[in-house]
């Protein structure tokens, strides 16, 4: 299985750190925040990945090179001439990298203790399994709900999706090669009963405030 970094936001409200660094380039304990996620993916058995790159995306291939390093290739998206094509849309234009098969995606500015499954097999009909978290204190409501394995859009017990998750690509097949946020999509897949997903009670943060990343690196 390949897997996919997304790492071409502007990250706004990290500012002033993103006016000259990627986010996906800050650090956590002293190890740039998307090296956290090739090292694991390294260790799990993936060897191809795919970066989206858009804000100072140039940094970032500077600073990774070809994967050789982790022993992993990276591949790279470049929507640096567009603009950032927000998560579905960068996920459409990353599909030629990708495969025919599933894949892997991964929110770049996470921090997180999930383990990353490269033999992961999407059930019968199901078009991505989605990794949820229980509601940070920036997300009390949550996101979504989960009852016998399929997600739900509403539900008694809320979570929050964590960023993870994998996808056929099919799923993108209608995506228009533009800016397209991905949670449109979730929804209407959701309602249409075509996507799973599971809990994930270790540790996750979304690293996406100054305040949060300060908060994370005291500990």
């Amino acid at each position: 299985m390949k897997a996919m970094i997304l790492a071409a936001g502007r990250g706004e409200r990290m500012r002033p750190l993103t006016d000259t660094l990627p986010k996906p380039l800050l650090e956590v304990h002293s190890k740039p925040l998307i090296v956290w996620h090739i090292e694991k993916l390294a260790q799990n058995g993936f060897k191809e990945i795919v970066i989206n790159i858009a804000h100072l995306g140039y940094k970032i291939p500077e600073h990774l090179g070809d994967g050789s390093k982790w022993g992993v290739k990276l591949l790279y998206s470049d929507e640096q001439s567009t603009g950032a094509l927000e998560s579905a849309g960068g996920i459409k234009k990353a599909l030629p990298l990708l495969g025919k098969d599933t894949f892997l995606v991964v929110n770049g500015d996470i921090y997180c203790e999930y383990e990353f499954d490269a033999y992961f097999k999407l059930q019968k009909d199901i078009k991505a399994h989605l990794i949820l978290v229980p509601n940070p204190p920036h997300n009390p409501k949550g996101d979504f709900g989960v009852e016998d394995g399929l997600l739900l859009n509403d539900d008694a017990q809320m979570y929050t999706f964590s960023g993870i998750g994998y996808y056929h690509p099919s799923f993108f097949k209608d995506v228009e090669l533009q800016k397209a946020p991905l949670a449109p999509l979730l929804r209407e897949f959701t309602e249409k009963k075509l996507l799973s997903a599971e809990v994930f009670n270790k540790v996750w943060h979304d690293i996406g405030t100054p305040q949060r990343l300060e908060n994370i690196n005291n500990v």
